[in-house]
């Protein structure tokens, strides 16, 4: 029996009463979240079941919107069926898994699931409409025809073009050679305002709204994660933070700066004893002068900050106030200027006597922009770089966190455009590889597993447009669900692209090969913009526990 889109509500139905006995259960061991640290398995599980089912909705309401503007067909049905099949079956086995933990039993399971139910879930995930899915992305290359309204669909078919003609060919030999990213790259980005689109009209951006900077980073990333897909993210969070706090001055020199591209940001918080833990950071900024010049003396090592040889300048999280029982209330952000470099190590000085030393560490993706162990010493920033003036200090970590919301949504975006180039990258190799004398886009297997990474790339990109448009509503209420859509979406990528370097055989590990690339960018998503655990625990699980 074929599965239906009834199948599919059943399900989610049922997945989400599952899910509400699951969560009022985990609500009552940590006392409403407080003790999330003492049952923190159980708590990963129920945030993580949590995600999965706001994507189930997320991919049933896109279906909604396309069949009432008559977008919808067949195939687009069936994979939204295949993606609520997906996500439910792991939902189940995530709770069922933790039944006896959370007190609820097999009772709560089975009565959520009975006969009837576990049968549609079956329907849903049948090998039969999965191999049909993966057939279609065998004729059809994988190609991503998800869809959009008129002016979207504007945006994501420039940034396809442009990402094609301009950053595919360069993709290859940026990541086997660890060159910098082409300063090309960066202009022609700039001049078809790819820096702008969040930055208001006011302040020099073009104000297109989240969804438009997430088609951008979705098509950049599918072209290459290291090479493109992150241009954007640094000058986003820094403007954020601007916008969210900074003084007027601030943002009318800062702002017009970044939407233009004629200032390139990095954004360094990690130290190399402080990773998650962003409440605890050392590095320190003291009041003095230079030169007759008020302003802030900065010293102490910094780690992880992306891009920052190239940058123009560094957002900069910094210990204020050296009461460390302070914790969060003790830190301010501070733009930082400095010397631009493409190298892979850097000295900066000033005439003060100031010093700024960057070595890049060697990774084995994400490569193009670099990430760079830092070390300031006596570092001089004038008075008016603190973010927010003197009302800005002590208010650092609360403005970079807002930051970071946006670099969560971005890299949700940069998870879809990255699985996406894995399925496209696999339709075509499966189509050309000819094995027992037939393609093997032919075998039974091959068509599985190609319609299950097109299933749950679906439910990835559904989740992850609906944080952007949430966050032109409300960014602080959608700040939940931003690191929800970072948190499946990222796994996605790693899924598919391991996948589909499977289906490459012993060619998936050759670096001539684009498949090998994806899988290894593909690893470092999980970890930055908020490692997999802390957003589990810390974000989403506190925001659903706490509730």
């Amino acid at each position: 029996m074929t599965a239906s889109l009834d199948d599919a509500r059943l399900i989610l139905e049922a997945g989400s009463r599952l899910l509400s006995d699951a969560v009022a259960a985990a609500k009552q061991l940590t006392e409403g979240g407080r003790k999330i640290d003492d049952h923190q398995v159980i708590t990963e599980r129920v945030a993580y079941a949590a995600t999965e089912a706001v994507a189930a909705h997320a991919v049933l309401a896109e279906l909604d919107a396309w069949t009432s503007t008559g977008n919808s067909t067949p195939i687009r049905e069936q994979t939204a069926i295949a993606a609520v099949g997906e996500l439910m079956t792991n939902l189940r086995e995530r709770l069922s898994a933790a039944a006896d933990d959370l007190g609820i039993g097999d009772d709560a399971v089975e009565s959520a699931f009975p006969a009837d139910v576990r049968a549609a879930l079956r329907r849903t995930t049948a090998e039969a409409l999965l191999r049909k899915l993966g057939g279609v992305a065998a004729e059809t290359g994988g190609r991503n025809d998800w869809v959009i309204d008129e002016m979207h669909e504007q945006v994501r078919d420039q940034v396809r073009e442009f990402a094609a003609q301009e950053v595919t060919p360069h993709a290859e030999h940026i990541h086997r050679t660890d060159a910098t990213i082409p300063e090309a790259f960066i202009e022609k980005m700039a001049e078809l305002g790819f820096f702008g689109l969040s930055i208001p009209e006011a302040y020099g951006g073009v104000e297109m709204g989240n969804l438009a900077m997430i088609l951008t980073t979705e098509e950049l990333s599918r072209a290459s994660l290291a090479a493109a897909g992150s241009l954007i993210t640094r000058p986003e969070i820094l403007a954020k933070a601007l916008l969210g706090g900074g003084t007027e001055e601030q943002k009318q020199h800062w702002l017009p700066k970044l939407a233009s591209g004629e200032v390139m940001a990095g954004i360094s918080v990690t130290e190399p004893d402080i990773g998650s833990d962003v409440a605890g950071v050392r590095c320190r900024a003291t009041r003095g002068s230079v030169d007759g010049a008020e302003g802030w003396i900065i010293d102490g090592p910094k780690a992880w900050c992306t891009f920052a040889g190239r940058a123009n300048v560094l957002a900069v999280l910094l210990r204020t106030d050296p009461d460390l029982s302070k914790g969060p209330k003790g830190l301010s952000l501070f733009v930082v200027p400095k010397e631009t470099s493409r190298e892979h190590a850097f000295e900066c000085t000033q005439p003060g006597g100031g010093r700024l030393v960057g070595k890049a560490d060697a990774t084995p993706g994400y490569r193009g922009m670099h990430s760079y162990t830092l070390n300031f010493e006596n570092w001089f920033v004038p008075a008016d770089h603190l973010v927010g003036g003197d009302g800005g200090e002590g208010r650092g970590f609360y403005l970079q966190m807002a930051g970071f919301a946006a670099g969560r949504l971005q890299t949700g975006g940069r998870g879809c455009g990255l699985a996406q180039a894995a399925l496209e990258e696999t339709a075509r190799y499966v189509i050309d590889r000819k094995q027992f004398e037939q393609p093997i886009s032919e075998f039974q297997l091959t068509q599985y597993t190609l319609g299950k990474m097109a299933a749950q790339i679906a439910g990835a990109r559904a989740i992850t447009y609906a944080a952007a448009r949430a966050f032109d509503e409300d960014e602080r209420a959608a700040a939940p669900l931003a690191a929800q859509a970072k948190l499946l979406a990222c796994d996605v990528a790693v899924t598919a692209t391991q996948q589909g370097q499977l289906m490459h055989g012993g060619w998936g590990y050759a670096e001539e090969y684009p498949i090998s690339r994806y899988v290894v960018d593909a690893t470092v998503l999980p970890i930055f913009e908020g490692v997999k655990p802390i957003l589990e625990l810390k974000v989403i699980g506190r925001a659903i526990l706490s509730a």
